[in-house]
């Protein structure tokens, strides 16, 4: 049995990355290792081969460690619906909802379910790498943890963490963290990460002796900013850090809505990568109106985020954008806001509401939530997603579309992750190029979507090699 807690001084400190990287370093040197999160917050997930959701992270720490994705890897994920109640999933299925009052004493079901599945692990495989949650200095919310110091304590976990330096302060939020837990929680941190460094380490080592000499914790790496490394995150934060790769002439620019509520933002990391596209994210009229492509992605909320798009003037600018013809696509929650009526007794509770009317079909949320892996086709290419639903859509016309529908320039589809089928996307991104009159074409020789997948999780455990002490990692998990 062996493990270790990589534990983060803040969201998007990249924890969930180190984790990633640590897995494909373990298992390239033949050790039998599996991810771990006890409980994520995050809207965007991803369907497992068995039917479960689970955490898009997680699954990408799957891959990273050629391991089978199941709900074992995270056994609880809160779905934030709105700013005080979360949708449980719970062991891969739904498991009704947690109320902000509820969440420092309403756990114990959900604890016992995550060690379980801890134990399961740790029975199955040589070493488990957890990630922990948020911060686990909140001592707010110690009681009943099992994600941070209660998971560490209750199964003998060296915690390691993570800070990131591109935030500033993290030296002072290093020692912070040693110095506000208790005695117990203290015993179990074996060192600290400084991830997303640049410029000069020699500048920065006085500061992490200093750090070392008070607080008695090794450095055990310094890790390098990767600009290629961004793909598939779960934070809300890292939402649009899409970086604005190199292309050819005629770029094509997609603006992106940045739902309040937004979910498997991911869908739109497919596109990003695709050289000459400039992806955006965007709450802006004039951008809807000028942009070559506007996605609605996937929505926690769809018709409370419907309603934040009326009150800015976008759902204006959609009809406008409709009516002259520009290239609009729904992924899921954006193509249900895209319909006549949503009559939604489930997510918001509100009832029958009028959707933007773009596209001929009625949408009506069931308390069953659909959990899937369709596959299909369209102008001869394959294309495989995943479903992730409660609203079914009843299309009333207009052309199928990938278990969606199209009407003039304005598409939908209810499935998530198609747009990561290399020759489904160049090919629809080619005929969308010829409707706006651009010259963007695909660049012949640019990788597919699944191969700089993993070329940025080898990058990582690259990095990892080079900058922090795996060997010592290691060790400290098998201790």
């Amino acid at each position: 049995m062996a493990g270790i807690l990589v534990a983060g001084t803040s969201s998007d400190a990249g924890k969930s990355l180190i984790v990633a990287g640590l897995c494909r370093a373990f298992a390239r040197r033949g050790v039998r290792v599996a991810p771990f999160k006890a409980q994520n917050m995050s809207n965007n997930s991803m369907v497992c081969p068995d039917g479960s959701e689970i955490g898009r992270a997680q699954y990408l720490q799957a891959l990273a460690a050629g391991v089978e994705p199941s709900a074992l890897l995270n056994p609880v994920l809160l779905k934030p619906a709105t700013d005080r109640r979360a949708f449980i999933v719970l062991g891969g299925q739904p498991g009704g909802t947690l109320e902000a009052g509820e969440y420092t004493n309403g756990r114990a079901r959900l604890a016992a379910a995550a060690f379980d599945a801890y134990r399961q692990l740790e029975a199955s495989y040589d070493l488990v790498v957890a990630e922990g949650a948020g911060s686990p200095a909140e001592i707010n919310l110690r009681t009943g943890d099992y994600v941070n110091f209660g998971l560490a304590r209750e199964f003998g976990l060296p915690v390691v963490l993570v800070g990131d330096i591109d935030r500033g302060g993290v030296l002072a939020s290093i020692y912070g963290h040693w110095a506000i837990g208790d005695d117990d929680d203290r015993a179990t941190l074996a060192g600290y990460l400084i991830n997303k460094f640049r410029g000069d380490q020699s500048v920065l080592d006085p500061g992490l002796v200093e750090l070392t000499a008070r607080t008695g914790l090794p450095c055990l790496g310094v890790v390098p900013w990767l600009d290629q490394v961004w793909l598939d995150s779960e934070d809300a934060l890292a939402f649009a850090k899409w970086p604005r790769l190199p292309g050819r002439a005629g770029t094509l620019r997609v603006a992106a809505v940045r739902f309040p509520r937004i979910s498997n933002a991911t869908d739109l990391d497919a596109l990003a990568a695709e050289p000459g596209l400039d992806v955006f994210a965007t709450a802006s009229p004039s951008d809807i109106a000028s942009a070559d492509l506007v996605v609605l992605p996937g929505s926690r909320s769809t018709v409370a985020d419907l309603d934040w798009m009326r009150r800015l003037g976008l759902a204006e600018a959609l009809a406008a954008r409709a009516a002259t013809g520009g290239p609009i696509l729904g992924i899921c929650g954006g193509y249900q806001m895209l319909t006549e009526v949503i009559d939604d007794p489930i997510e918001t509770a509100l009832g029958t509401e009028p959707g933007l009317g773009l596209l001929p079909a009625t949408v009506r949320f069931n308390a069953e939530k659909v959990l899937g892996k369709p596959s299909g086709s369209w102008r001869g290419h394959t294309v495989t997603g995943y479903e992730i639903h409660h609203g079914v859509v009843e299309p009333s016309g207009g052309e199928p579309f990938l278990d969606g529908v199209r009407d003039g320039n304005t598409w939908g589809t209810i499935w998530h992750g198609a747009f990561e089928n290399d020759g489904f996307r160049r090919a629809w991104l080619t005929e969308l190029a010829g409707t706006v009159g651009s010259a963007w074409q695909p660049v012949p020789d640019a990788p597919g979507f699944v191969e700089r997948r993993t070329q940025m999780l080898d990058e990582l455990a690259d990095a990892l090699e080079q900058h922090a002490d795996v060997d010592a990692l290691l060790r400290l998990a098998r201790s």
